[in-house]
């Protein structure tokens, strides 16, 4: 009885190989793999029950033989009420709406206007993502503060606020027709879910600059299981920027100065953290682009992956008696209530300018636009909380942006090229 919280307590020295952080020594459930697991316990609860539910209403062959007020929302949520597109150019977008008529000047306009709501949407985000989870609150002279654990309440906070924004856009605008069953967003949901929350939690043990540059080197595992599972193939200049890189990132990550401080530590649980944010990021992406082959705006797309993700994070704090702990957190500082309010502000909004961007401009635009974006946080990030960076890290950090935008710029030149090959020929895969 006494021997198991002792164990607990232990794992996460054990896995880290290193002195945590004091706020994280509190208690052995604090420790993120337990956080993980009793989640994910909360996540299956809903789950199962509701899979079981969909495997009863197929097996009984309930289009068929339902009948009542419920047979409508059980049609849409198991069976849909469309047949899947079969023949779609882009699975991913609707296509982007070309200028026609259209002045210079206007165009700059909204160039530059997508360029700000992105940056100051994603930026902020950024900012307020460091702070809330690095930093305590209430600290005074005599009183050190708290510091706020419950990343899922923060992925709540976001999948609420997004899923009513999302939900006003497409009452207030004309959409589509909807005929995806709506279950088949709970996929992408429960995957976007724990991909946010990997990445709140891995702020507990790496700095912000190190987060932003790993998840800007997941193109290099996306090309190694392209190549070990599909046999894709790539351009050259695909594998010269994932070599950058590579270097630029294991020179950031290697290099070290006097001044060094904890927080810029790579820990192991943190490098762990951003591999599953990786990886449940990538599934999500791939999923919501096999479900675009229905036909669908990526609003709708944002509305029903919201519905679950607040239906899944809801039952899951509600089940630990986590979401009261978390609000009597909040009206107990009102500073953190600001900021989990503007940060789920800036990451509903922030998506709307992603659809709008790409659909003006397309996708190569929107790249650079987010690629100077996690330029800035780094930057923004070192000047606000004080992380040190040398000068070896400093070329690392250029040399990864440098690869970036010569694959934005490869891959620009690669598309205009496939345009006019003969109608025999196919351009080679990209990532």
């Amino acid at each position: 009885r006494f021997c198991l919280p002792l164990v607990l307590a232990s794992l996460p020295t054990m896995a880290t190989g290193e002195e945590i952080a004091p706020a994280l020594q509190d208690s052995w459930g604090d420790f993120w793999l337990f956080r993980f697991f009793v989640n994910a316990a909360g996540y299956a609860s809903i789950v199962v029950p509701g899979f079981l539910l969909i495997q009863y209403f197929k097996r009984r062959n309930y289009l068929e033989t339902g009948r009542g007020i419920c047979f409508p929302v059980i049609k849409s949520c198991v069976f849909g009420s469309e047949v899947k597109s079969v023949h779609q150019d882009d699975g991913s977008l609707p296509p982007r709406a070309e200028p026609t008529e259209s002045s210079t000047a206007r165009q700059v306009f909204k160039l530059l206007f997508c360029a700000a709501g992105l940056q100051a949407s994603y930026l902020t985000w950024g900012v307020l993502q460091e702070r809330v989870m690095t930093r305590t609150y209430g600290a005074t002279e005599t009183d050190p503060g708290e510091k706020f654990k419950d990343s899922q309440f923060l992925v709540f906070m976001n999948r609420i606020l997004a899923f009513t924004v999302a939900g006003l856009y497409c009452a207030l605008t004309k959409q589509p027709r909807h005929g995806a069953p709506m279950y088949k967003y709970s996929f992408a949901s429960l995957s976007n879910i724990l991909s946010s929350w990997c990445q709140y939690e891995a702020l507990k043990y790496i700095s912000f600059p190190t987060q932003v540059l790993a998840k800007a080197s997941k193109v290099i595992p996306v090309m190694m299981m392209g190549k070990l599972v599909s046999r894709k193939s790539y351009e050259y200049w695909e594998y010269l920027t994932a070599a950058l890189i590579s270097m630029g990132v294991s020179m950031f990550l290697l290099s070290s100065g006097p001044n060094r401080t904890v927080s810029t530590v790579t820990t192991f649980s943190g490098i762990v953290l951003l591999a599953g944010y990786i990886i449940f990021d990538s599934f999500t992406s791939n999923w919501q682009d096999a479900l675009f082959t229905y036909k669908m705006s990526p609003v709708q797309m944002m509305f029903g992956v919201n519905v679950f993700s607040c239906l899944f994070t809801v039952g899951s704090l509600l089940e630990q008696g986590a979401l009261l702990e978390s609000l009597r957190f909040m009206a107990r500082h009102s500073e953190f209530t600001a900021h989990a309010v503007l940060l789920s502000v800036c990451s509903a909004f922030g998506q709307l300018f992603i659809f709008y961007t790409i659909n003006q401009f397309g996708a190569a635009v929107f790249t650079i636009i987010m690629t100077l974006r996690q330029a800035f946080a780094i930057l923004l990030s070192c000047l606000i909380y004080g992380h040190t960076v040398t000068v070896v890290g400093g070329l690392g950090i250029a040399v990864v942006f440098i690869a970036l935008f010569l694959r934005v710029y490869a891959r620009s030149r690669m598309k205009k090229r496939s345009k006019k090959l003969p109608p025999g020929e196919t351009p080679v895969q990209k990532v």
